[in-house]
């Protein structure tokens, strides 16, 4: 079992979930943030904070020392898709590389696999996780990527769909069940090397982790 976790992203809607969770079924989330002030936040979640910068890979060592694992769950807002959605994601797997770190469980998008299908407004962003996402896949991480449709901010339900490919558009997710689900794979031997999507369902999520990495 991974005990150390890395969580890039720490500080958004994803990531305060990942953190908790991981804090509740102890783990050691170490909170990667870029910003002081947000220390006190992170640790009252149960994270160990650390300062560093996606687009600084000089910073990156320090924040995964100690670390067995990695969660990136960062995005830029659509304020720099390219400089923080995909070169920061490759900065980090290049350091969990140097750092001898093997398991990354990725957050990316549903549209990914298609950036040119989906809406204009995304379409940079979605270029950008694709191309972070195949680089993770032939990195040599063990990698796990986790697609899901719009997020809610409305409680999650423990129960999710999840699949190679599911409609884009028919169905949303709660951010808490994202994170629950970035959490759970991280020791689910099945969904190492896989990439699936991921809506609100009916499925417990260690189940609909098991189905979707024996299909």
């Amino acid at each position: 079992m991974h005990q150390s976790i890395l969580v890039a992203g720490s500080h958004g809607g994803v990531g305060q979930h990942v953190t908790a969770l991981l804090a509740e079924r102890d783990y050691t989330p170490r909170a990667m943030i870029r910003d002081e002030s947000q220390r006190e936040e992170l640790e009252r979640l149960g994270g160990e904070p650390v300062v560093a910068d996606l687009t600084e890979p000089s910073t990156l060592e320090r924040a995964l020392e100690g670390c067995d694992a990695v969660v990136f769950a960062a995005g830029s807002g659509g304020e720099d898709v390219y400089g923080v959605d995909r070169d920061g994601a490759i900065n980090l797997i290049d350091a969990a590389g140097e750092a001898g770190i093997d398991r990354f469980v990725m957050l990316s998008s549903m549209g990914a696999d298609d950036p040119d299908a989906g809406p204009e407004p995304l379409r940079d962003y979605l270029i950008a996780k694709a191309e972070a996402d195949e680089y993770l896949r032939h990195s040599g991480r063990a990698d796990t990527i986790v697609r899901p449709g719009e997020l809610t901010d409305e409680p999650g339900t423990g129960e999710i769909r999840a699949a190679e490919g599911l409609e884009l558009g028919e169905d949303d997710i709660p951010r808490e069940d994202v994170a629950a689900t970035l959490v759970a794979a991280i020791d689910c031997e099945p969904v190492v090397g896989e990439t699936f999507e991921i809506l609100s369902g009916e499925n417990p999520i260690p189940d609909a982790l098991e189905a979707v990495g024996s299909s």
